[in-house]
């Protein structure tokens, strides 16, 4: 385990939670668009957005597990990811499925800048652990981007 009372553990922890918390919001805001989304294309977007939740869901256990074997604490609470994460709420069950595909495309590509920043933060506290996992969270942020964005043409 690292040290916990290096400053640069103390920063990779709270970047990891805010991850997590970007994780948590963006399988809700995911699984909205999912349910609420209408039209000509409903079939492949309910089934793409549901598949990209998944992905999202699978990983948050990782995220979090990743914290405490840091030996830190990980967010608790949906006030905790709501003061925590970088994507905005969207409480529209009326929003276009172009809009949709938009916002989540932003939303991903966010996070992806947010894991690119991270790797200095891995480097900084010697986390190759993190490091790594960083990669994998990367290259599947930048594939829904990808998919996303193919959608809008």
């Amino acid at each position: 385990m690292l040290d916990p009372n290096n400053n640069s553990v103390t920063q990779m922890v709270a970047e990891i939670n805010g991850l997590l918390a970007d994780h948590f919001a963006l399988y809700v805001k995911t699984k909205n668009f999912h349910w609420h989304v209408k039209g000509p294309r409903f079939r492949d977007l309910h089934l793409l957005f549901d598949e990209q939740a998944l992905e999202i869901q699978g990983q948050i256990d990782v995220i979090g597990e990743r914290a405490r074997k840091l030996g830190g604490d990980t967010i608790t609470s949906v006030g905790m990811i709501a003061s925590h994460t970088q994507v905005k709420d969207q409480d529209s069950a009326a929003v276009t499925p172009e809009d949709m595909i938009t916002e989540l495309r932003d939303d991903n590509a966010a996070m992806v800048r947010r894991l690119k920043a991270m790797k200095e933060t891995a480097d900084a506290a010697g986390d190759n652990a993190t490091d790594g996992l960083i990669d994998d969270w990367t290259d599947a942020a930048e594939e829904r981007v990808w998919f996303l964005n193919s959608l809008l043409g």
